[in-house]
């Protein structure tokens, strides 16, 4: 068994790093869960599912951080979200075509459980209102890369780039200085633009006194002033 597979014993029951929708099960469900997963680590930087293969688990995020992301042509990739503990990651593929969409790396060390989907479809047939909820977090994400979309094709780079900074702040740290865990260039693929225009949109923010870089941290200075450039687009 590779090493990056935890042979410490896992269990569900009473776990603090799992979805609450894990709630909604009974306690039969939640040991079947139990009896069908597998629980990863994974080193910031290593890739958890690569876009196209076959989808044989759910994943559930337990700790750390990852990102979702497209892979284009000519190795060029868009970012659609930043997956927080304690998201599950599906996707399409679920009721599809059982592959995956989308690639998932690492961007923090994190821990990952792998559910059997072919239990976890089963649990979605037996049990409506976990069922229900799964559908409207799903939902949510759908709705959350339709809105990114939007303002990735109708607004300027300037926009874009305060979108990616506010999304920072708002959906994933919730304060106004945070570790860099992306790069500039995964900057430019939460933002739709090249490395190079990134970079100087970085510079940029930073000369206005918007934003502050380190080789570790990013700090807003004023979020009042990015608000308004994402306003204006």
């Amino acid at each position: 068994m590779p090493d990056y597979i935890d042979k410490t014993p896992r269990h569900c029951i009473g776990c603090q790093c799992m979805s609450s929708m894990f709630s909604l099960l009974t306690h039969e469900e939640l040991m079947m869960v139990d009896a069908n997963k597998i629980h990863v680590h994974f080193k910031a930087g290593e890739t958890i599912k690569k876009q196209g293969t076959y989808m044989s688990h759910v994943l559930s995020v337990n700790t750390g951080l990852a990102k979702l992301y497209l892979e284009g042509l000519e190795g060029h990739s868009a970012i659609l979200r930043i997956v927080k503990p304690t998201n599950f990651i599906g996707g399409p593929g679920i009721f599809h075509d059982q592959r995956h969409h989308f690639s998932i790396t690492a961007l923090l060390d994190a821990s990952v459980c792998f559910i059997d989907l072919q239990v976890f479809k089963s649990i979605l047939q037996s049990n409506k209102a976990f069922s229900e909820e799964f559908m409207k977090d799903f939902s949510r994400d759908i709705l959350t890369v339709y809105n990114r979309l939007i303002y990735l094709t109708q607004k300027q780079m300037p926009g874009r780039m305060a979108d990616a900074l506010l999304y920072l702040h708002d959906e994933i740290f919730q304060r106004l200085k945070f570790p860099m865990i992306i790069s500039r260039f995964e900057l430019s693929e939460l933002s739709a633009m090249s490395r190079e225009s990134a970079v100087k949109l970085l510079r940029d923010f930073q000369k206005e006194g918007l934003i502050r870089i380190s080789d570790h941290e990013l700090e807003i200075l004023d979020l009042d002033s990015l608000r308004k450039i994402s306003h204006i687009g």
